[in-house]
């Protein structure tokens, strides 16, 4: 599974997502979708948008996490 850190990257970089949606041109409601790990996929060009304007890597935003050994350390 992949999880989705955008919201916490935007926190740390204090920017809100009406302002990264305006700078990266997609809409708000695009923009939440990525957040909350709704999306089935990113372009790799909004990814780099993303990256650019935050100043941060790919893997700061996407986390794999293996879902086997989620569940066997509950």
């Amino acid at each position: 599974m992949i999880k989705i850190n955008l919201a916490k990257v935007m926190l740390d970089k204090r920017i809100s997502s009406k302002e990264l949606a305006q700078q990266i041109g997609i809409t708000p409601a695009n923009l939440s979708i990525l957040k909350t790990g709704k999306a089935r996929g990113v372009r790799f060009a909004t990814l780099e948008k993303i990256c650019a304007v935050l100043q941060c890597q790919p893997g700061d935003i996407l986390e794999y996490v293996n879902e086997t050994q989620k569940s066997h350390k509950s």
